[in-house]
């Protein structure tokens, strides 16, 4: 495999070209129109921000790219999946407050919001990955697998568990139901807080596989019945149900490429990664710190590996914002620090190479890049 072409530019902006008016040129010269949108039902995969966060990205970037597929005779929706921990995404009604109170509705997107695996995480597609070293059978939200083509548009920040959130980030993790993001994040299965369960039985009704029972009040699951699926997760009202959140960081970026495969698999994708407000942390949190480094621009591309690989380049070469969460860090490692990985350096025990050298591996693509400015 050659090297893939990403296609870059800045944040400046004049009276003549605002960043809008940059970003509908950037994907037009990485070769947007050339997928064949005619009548094609097209998903557009964004975070839509934790209420609190302000580092998302804003809507007026996705109206962008909606209006331009609807030009070219697409059939387009915004699209994300429910979260697997307790916060503002957990189920389709709070997703969709969370996402129209952060600016997503359709008349500032131009398009409808679906969230990708339905009311409570678990209207899902089961996808076959036979190139899969952890996953063989993906947990994919339905809306997402249903659309015939599939967008990319990312915020590229750092990551507590991942190094960084770029592309494959999105992709994977970000498409997967409850229970594909359980299988991810997890080696174990879910549990209950005693202190939050009321009792009330709702999990044992969701239950298929009679793992869960209530004795003296208090909800128990047995794990040799138990799968893993994650509705118990999502039923609780009480929160009282959590993940294991036991999966080695490795293992975790594997296991997201092995989504982002059953994702993009046998359909045309294009992807985009916005590398601005690098705050330390997802935006799932429900704050954002100070970005770690300045703004650098927008990049498109065919390929979400290289793509990915150009973003963490550029982000590298940048320099630290002082009084930044990064910047803190480089002060306590002092001369240990190895100054040429930001990512590394904000969190030390994650590896993001693993999922791009993983992704290379199954054929995504390629690390291997030449960028393009416009």
């Amino acid at each position: 495999m050659g090297k893939s072409q990403v296609f870059f530019t800045n944040m400046r902006a004049t009276s003549d070209m605002n960043l809008l008016q940059k970003l509908e040129k950037l994907v037009k010269r990485a070769g947007i129109e050339q997928i064949d949108f005619k009548e094609k039902f097209t998903a557009i995969k964004v975070h839509f921000g934790e209420p609190g966060n302000l580092a998302f990205l804003r809507p007026n970037y996705s109206k962008v790219i909606a209006d331009l597929v609807k030009s070219l005779g697409g059939k387009v929706f915004l699209t994300d999946c429910n979260t697997l921990y307790v916060g503002r995404r957990k189920d389709g009604l709070e997703h969709l407050d969370a996402a129209y109170e952060n600016g997503y509705n359709p008349f500032t997107t131009g398009c409808h919001i679906i969230i990708g695996d339905g009311l409570k995480g678990t209207d899902e597609s089961y996808v076959p990955v036979p190139c899969g070293e952890h996953i063989q059978e993906a947990k994919i939200g339905r809306a997402v697998m249903d659309a015939d083509i599939f967008i990319s548009l990312t915020h590229f920040k750092g990551h507590e568990l991942t190094g960084f959130g770029g592309a494959l980030k999105n992709i994977g993790m970000g498409c997967g139901s409850r229970a594909g993001k359980m299988e991810m994040h997890s080696d174990g299965k879910p549990r209950v807080s005693s202190k939050k369960c009321v009792g009330c039985g709702v999990c044992v009704s969701i239950c298929a596989h009679s793992a869960i029972s209530v004795v003296d009040k208090k909800a128990g699951i047995d794990h040799t019945r138990c799968v893993g699926c994650g509705r118990c997760i999502g039923t609780c009202h009480f929160n009282a149900i959590v993940a294991a959140w036991d999966e080695s960081n490795d293992v975790l970026n594997k296991k997201i490429a092995e989504y982002s495969w059953a994702v993009l698999n046998g359909r045309p994708h294009f992807h985009i990664s916005m590398v601005i407000d690098v705050a330390p942390n997802c935006d799932c949190h429900s704050e954002n710190d100070v970005a770690i480094i300045p703004d650098i621009g927008m990049f498109a591309s065919f390929d979400p590996v290289a793509l990915d690989m150009a973003c963490a380049d550029m982000a590298n070469k940048a320099p630290v914002i002082s009084d930044s969460f990064l910047d803190e860090q480089i002060k306590k490692q002092g001369s240990n620090c190895e100054q040429q990985d930001h990512f590394a350096i904000a969190h030390p025990e994650t590896n993001w190479k693993s999922c791009i050298d993983h992704a290379v591996k199954l054929g995504i693509g390629t690390k291997e890049y030449e960028i393009i400015e416009i």
